[in-house]
């Protein structure tokens, strides 16, 4: 326990201010009994300072023997290149594409649709087998569409 020097008052070991008046503790210093320990904290931590390096310690030498090799010369930058495309598009389709209603020749778009088998499947579940026709909804095909008037292109 400790005992306040100002108020008088006991706190506990693990305080370092009393509770009571907020006045701090001086830490008393360990008796040194016995024989003559020398004790020598460790250095404090620098990062790239000279501050608390070694005043004895040898500055680096530089071996002057060796001499210095010449600069490289730098290159100038070379001018990037344009890169071949990766995936060319395929020609063939949008050169021979015409459509008839209004003569453009932009590639068509494709639309999933309910296929022909899939109305005649949806059609004949209809009658004979009601719970289950919504099955011949499901079979779809692509059909190429023009892009601009929207006429199926066979």
């Amino acid at each position: 326990m400790n005992q306040c020097q100002n108020c008088g008052q006991i706190n506990t070991n693990q305080s370092n201010f009393c509770r009571f008046c907020g006045t701090k503790f001086i830490p008393q210093q360990p008796q040194q009994t016995g024989g003559n320990f020398e004790y020598a904290p460790p250095r404090p931590y620098s990062w790239k300072t000279d501050e608390y390096q070694i005043s004895e310690a040898k500055p680096r030498q530089i071996n002057q023997a060796q001499p210095i090799p010449p600069p490289i010369p730098q290159m100038p930058p070379l001018m990037p290149q344009p890169q071949p495309l990766v995936h060319q598009q395929h020609h063939n389709l949008a050169y021979n594409f015409h459509c008839p209603r209004c003569a453009t020749t932009m590639m068509p778009r494709f639309d999933r649709r309910i296929s022909t088998g899939g109305w005649i499947t949806f059609a004949a579940l209809l009658i004979f087998f009601f719970p289950l026709f919504w099955i011949g909804l499901l079979i779809k095909e692509n059909v190429r569409v023009c892009s601009i008037c929207g006429l199926r292109i066979d």
